[in-house]
């Protein structure tokens, strides 16, 4: 026997009770076909049965019919179940096998996730199913409590069923947040979603600037962690150029933000003549969990330019100082590597972070090869505002000094005290910072290759402003198809950048050195960057001039250029191409240095909305590499 329920009037209830359960009576009109009490009762009984409250499961819709143990669903169906919910144009419920299939227009919302699909098969009682042609609008910030269906409270459908697709995004400075998923099947066993090839972009406009093809997927969630695993898969721009991309075993980690997916590349590409010889190649392995508050990172290196010329400039002699010019050496096979490693963990609230870099190998070199930095660091609570408190030790640190060049530290410890302030104050920005630091060091003089040693106490502030002069401003903060190069409109204007600083420094036996420094400089910012050719340019100069007495005993923090003009250019080329510099020039007329850039780096970028590519080189300490930013939007 089967019976039909018109449902054209249902209301849906915002109620944190079972819907059926108390609402039945009241929410549902029945059509003239029910003229038997009886079988209305049978009814109530039928949908009670369904809301039972271990599976929760609720089921409305235009017509249903009931045989045996089967409900037959049709017509705007919607099934809520601890607070998710799934729309369809056609459902079958075994009540019985506790099965449901769906077709026809398929949404799925876990809380903050929202699935469409052409099918769907799921089994309640071994939690198995599969979902066909799966398009999905992912949110990684709350994805692992959604997956979890912890939620019973009832979500009204309007304010929940949100479009994957969009016509205009907005950035999210903070990061990727939003991705859209495609997937042909994806299917779920108990607590694990697998996927023979899955598609990732974190370009909801869809206009395939770039995206991730991710074969073999399996998302398991375990405790605050989701953990992903996957074959080889690709990294595709403009859906012409695949590089194929090691994701690996990745996790989705718990920070106070939310969740971060780390999908920086394993393998890099860089230079640096300094300690490597030239050009090198780099593998980022998997985390090693040594206890549940340590992680251990480890980088091998293959440095390939030393390889190839077969000898080396990066050590001075053996027996020599450290201080001591470099020389040319030759190298064995050991020579040929390098391995980077950073420690991280907890101790007692404090962040502990220790990072080695061994620039060889070979055992004979280990001395002059190894670097270590260690920080200890927490934020307190003093003087009514949030402080960093960090505690330091450093080996072999090699420090840049502007027209002094590169200086190092033999070997420090101690301990600072920062406070970083950001505010906007009547349209200006202002960046304010606070340092306190007292250490322990021995390194090379300033004045000869000899190693001194002393206490230092030190006090540092600044203040940098933004000034608005000339604004021309956009009217909304949004972004569509049009903005194919840029992930917000282009603040256009003229801004008057200033900046305040103090330095303090107290050394042993009386020495000291201490400035007041003050710049003031135009920035200049014109076009959308929605043309093809130079329709963006942005170009900056601050001359900074400092007050200066006394001197440092060190190298390393000598300050000895007393006036100096920062530069910055951006200018787009052509299409996506951006050129990006960034110099400071040494205007000192007392400076041996006069006239010299004694800081610059070049870039060159593909840049688009969505993603940008860049190769970077740094002729002050002769380093480069290659740079891929993603964006993210809501």
């Amino acid at each position: 026997m089967s019976e039909t329920i018109g449902r054209k009037n249902i209301l849906i209830n915002n109620s944190n009770q079972t819907y059926f359960n108390k609402n039945l009576d009241q929410n549902i009109f029945f059509s003239n076909n029910f003229k038997n009490q009886n079988f209305k009762n049978n009814l109530n009984l039928a949908f009670n049965e369904i809301s039972d409250q271990s599976r929760n499961v609720e089921i409305q819709s235009d017509t249903q019919f009931q045989e045996e143990n089967v409900i037959y669903a049709e017509g705007n169906v919607i099934v809520t179940y601890k607070g998710n919910t799934l729309k369809a144009d056609k459902l079958v419920y075994d009540k019985l096998n506790e099965t449901v299939k769906a077709s026809g227009n398929i949404k799925l919302i876990l809380e903050n996730q929202v699935f469409i699909s052409e099918k769907l098969n799921y089994d309640f009682k071994n939690q198995k199913g599969s979902f066909f042609k799966v398009k999905g609008l992912i949110q990684t910030k709350n994805l692992i409590e959604d997956l979890e269906f912890t939620s019973d409270q009832f979500q009204e459908i309007s304010s929940t069923l949100q479009r994957i697709n969009k016509e205009k995004v907005l950035y999210t400075p903070d990061g990727i947040n939003n991705w859209i998923f495609y997937t042909d099947e994806l299917k779920v066993d108990k607590n694990q979603w697998t996927a023979k090839k899955a598609i990732f972009t974190n370009d909801l406009l869809e206009t395939n600037q770039v995206k991730f093809e991710i074969n073999s997927l399996r998302i398991i969630p375990k405790d605050d962690e989701l953990k992903l695993k996957s074959s080889i898969s690709y990294l595709i721009f403009e859906d012409r150029v695949p590089i194929p991309f090691w994701f690996g075993n990745r996790t989705l980690k718990k920070t106070k933000d939310g969740y971060f997916l780390d999908l920086s590349s394993k393998w890099y590409l860089g230079l640096d003549y300094v300690d490597r010889d030239g050009y090198f190649v780099g593998r980022k392995l998997k985390p090693f969990n040594i206890s549940s508050d340590f992680v251990l990172n480890l980088e091998p290196q293959f440095l390939i330019q030393r390889s190839l010329q077969g000898y080396t400039k990066s050590f001075v002699n053996k027996g020599d100082s450290i201080t001591s010019d470099k020389v040319r050496r030759d190298v064995s096979l050991s020579d040929y590597f390098s391995l980077n490693s950073e420690l991280q963990g907890k101790v007692n609230g404090w962040d502990l972070t220790i990072d080695k870099n061994l620039y060889s190998l070979d055992f004979d070199k280990f001395l002059d090869a190894f670097r270590l930095k260690m920080n200890l660091s927490k934020d307190i609570y003093i003087f009514g505002s949030k402080w960093n408190k960090s505690f330091y030790g450093v080996y072999r640190d090699k420090i840049w000094n502007g027209s002094i060049g590169e200086s190092e530290i033999y070997v420090g410890y101690g301990s600072k005290l920062e406070k970083l302030n950001i505010w906007d104050e009547d349209g200006i920005e202002k960046t304010e910072r606070f340092k306190i630091g007292l250490g322990n060091f021995k390194a090379e003089a300033l004045n000869n290759k000899n190693l001194v040693s002393s206490y230092k106490g030190s006090f540092y502030y600044s203040l940098n402003q933004k000034i608005p002069l000339v604004v021309k401003e956009s009217e909304n903060k949004f972004v569509d198809r049009s903005f194919n190069y840029i992930f917000e409109p282009v603040k256009q204007g003229i801004y008057l950048d200033t900046k305040l600083a103090a330095l303090l420094s107290l050394y042993e036996d009386g020495n000291h050195q201490e400035y007041l420094g003050f710049g003031a400089g135009p920035e200049f910012v014109f076009g959308e960057f929605k043309k093809r050719f130079a329709d963006y340019t942005k170009i900056s100069f601050m001359p900074f001039y400092r007050l200066k007495s006394g001197d440092s005993i060190f190298k390393f923090d000598q300050v000895s250029d007393k006036f100096t003009l920062d530069l910055a250019l951006d200018q787009q080329l052509y299409g996506p191409i951006l050129l990006r510099s960034k110099a400071t020039l040494n205007l000192d007329g007392n400076s041996k240095d006069y006239g010299d850039f004694i800081n610059s780096s070049i870039s060159l970028y593909w840049k688009k909305r969505s993603y940008e590519v860049g190769i970077f080189y740094q002729p002050h300490d002769q380093s480069g590499g290659m740079k891929i930013n993603l964006y993210g939007f809501e």
